[in-house]
């Protein structure tokens, strides 16, 4: 659902009392995690290893890294400027309606088959509730915002390539959606709109990743879906819900 369907809030609220967009609405706010939550896999990872397939790529230079950076990101030890500057930088050696050629086919061969009943159905039920659904995710947004019209969710907040002219110069650009990044960049998004986390009555978040944890402890509802070691632990330590939506 769009936040633009929604007037602002008259200011935020004290400890213990309800949240209201307007007239006394109470509206809920629900937070989603992409990659390894909504989708049965990493579209990040995915997107490099689809550019190697179809030949974009070079498979000896850059097929290790791809796994080497994604093997940082599940132990939480991504350098996120470092993974950046690999994974844009091939955005700005191509033409953008080439680009959007090559994700069509993406989405078709390898996205699609990554989104399974469960995720579809958990979307379905926020967006049937009335609840503000956005996807927050350290994804690129090249990538990913098809994928979350696939969900039906209007809300993106993702890390976002540097345009120039309608091409992408391979930089980034605003902070990276990623670790405290998450927290920083779902802030503006809120303050954009005159909101913020008070502005609603509930906020759920919904991830996977040990990496989220900064913005899941901000939430009032954290939710571990399929979670690594280190979140599982944590969520069953504070007794968060844990979920699959495999």
């Amino acid at each position: 659902m769009n936040l633009s369907a929604f007037p602002s809030p008259a200011g935020g609220r004290g400890a213990g009392e309800r949240g209201f967009l307007n007239d006394g609405v109470e509206v809920n706010l629900a937070l989603f995690d992409l990659d390894n939550t909504l989708l049965n896999g990493d579209s990040d990872f995915e997107w490099s290893q689809f550019l190697i397939r179809i030949g974009v790529l070079d498979r000896e230079l850059f097929e290790a890294r791809n796994q080497a950076f994604y093997d940082h990101y599940k132990a939480g030890t991504l350098d996120i400027h470092e993974f950046l500057d690999f994974q844009l930088k091939p955005l700005s050696r191509h033409a953008r309606k080439t680009l959007d050629e090559w994700h069509r086919q993406f989405m078709r061969e390898q996205v699609l088959g990554m989104i399974t009943r469960p995720a579809r159905d958990l979307v379905e039920r926020h967006r049937a509730a009335g609840d503000v659904c956005v996807i927050i995710t350290a994804t690129n947004s090249f990538v990913t915002a098809p994928i979350a019209l696939e969900f039906g969710i209007e809300n993106l907040i993702a890390t976002e390539p540097e345009p120039k002219d309608g091409e992408f110069t391979g930089n980034v650009a605003d902070v990276p959606c990623f670790r405290e990044g998450k927290i920083t960049r779902l802030e503006n998004w809120l303050a954009a709109r005159g909101w913020t986390l008070d502005s609603f009555t509930d906020s759920t978040f919904y991830s996977d990743s040990l990496n989220d944890l900064p913005l899941l402890c901000k939430v009032k509802h954290p939710v571990a879906v399929n979670p690594d070691a280190t979140l599982r632990a944590h969520a069953e330590q504070h007794g968060w819900k844990i979920v699959s939506l495999r």
